[in-house]
């Protein structure tokens, strides 16, 4: 039977989670910067110094500011580069067809706006999926990546519909995020350009086969996103994979259990 995923905003759902973090992030002029990528601007923030870290939040409710417990973890001690993907935030739309090699190339964009290194990439769900693709595109960029919330998909395998009270444009959270668009009339434009993608996405051993890099396939164990199986098979199709399942969360696993999260993480980026 096919997943129908009805997608909520983690912010709103997870206990515990500070929406109004010290610093806005994904809204900080101080560390806010622009880099072109073919018909779009892309918005980023660089926090720290250190090795290159790229951040990659989820998809549709994603944003940036849900990165937050990763950002301060990681600044003191490495250069984070926190983007705002296409169409999310403060980055621009774009006018041709949403794919994720137009969005492995805007990551690249951005990454070459900041440095001439290779990077450590770090993202979520569609972040993610659009790590996988920069690490098989552009094999020189990507030193490590660590993949949270997804695995092999598909079409048919799950059925993605954007519905619900979390969708409603007059939602507060919503306003919040027009607030920061560039072209909020094309919000809707947006959800229906990125449900027909999500429904069509293919991530399968063609993808997972040709990513030469290190990889933590990381997962909650209750992901139904994700489920558990298509992580593990991501995982098995990943040439230099390892797999951290974390017991009893879902698909936004990090601010369920961020210690345990963490803990996985930074001896992957240590070795």
């Amino acid at each position: 039977m096919k997943n129908v995923l009805i997608f909520a905003f983690a912010l709103m759902t997870v206990k515990g989670y500070s929406q109004t973090p010290s610093i806005q992030y994904g809204n900080n002029p101080a560390a806010g910067h622009y880099a072109t990528s073919g018909d779009a601007r892309i918005y980023y923030e660089v926090y720290g110094s250190g090795q290159p870290i790229v951040l990659l939040h989820g998809g549709i409710m994603g944003s940036t500011a849900e990165m937050t417990q990763f950002i301060d973890k990681l600044k003191p001690n490495y250069q984070v580069i926190a983007i705002s993907t296409r169409g999310h935030g403060k980055s621009e739309i774009g006018t041709s067809p949403i794919t994720y090699e137009k969005k492995a190339d805007d990551i690249v964009s951005v990454i070459n706006s900041v440095t001439t290194d290779s990077v450590i990439m770090l993202g979520f769900s569609d972040g993610a999926y659009t790590g996988y693709k920069v690490a098989s595109m552009y094999p020189d960029k990507v030193k490590k990546l660590i993949a949270i919330g997804a695995g092999e998909q598909i079409p048919g395998l799950r059925k993605v519909v954007f519905s619900g009270e979390p969708f409603n444009p007059a939602n507060k959270l919503w306003q919040e995020g027009l607030a920061l668009m560039p072209e909020p009339e094309r919000l809707e434009e947006f959800w229906s350009a990125m449900e027909t993608f999500y429904n069509t996405m293919t991530a399968s051993k063609e993808l997972f086969g040709s990513i030469k890099c290190p990889v933590l396939v990381m997962s909650g164990e209750l992901d139904r996103n994700a489920p558990l199986s298509t992580v593990i098979n991501a995982y098995n199709m990943i040439p230099k994979s390892q797999l951290a399942i974390i017991p009893n969360t879902g698909h936004v696993v990090f601010m369920q259990n961020f210690e345990a999260v963490w803990a996985c993480i930074v001896p992957f980026l240590r070795h």
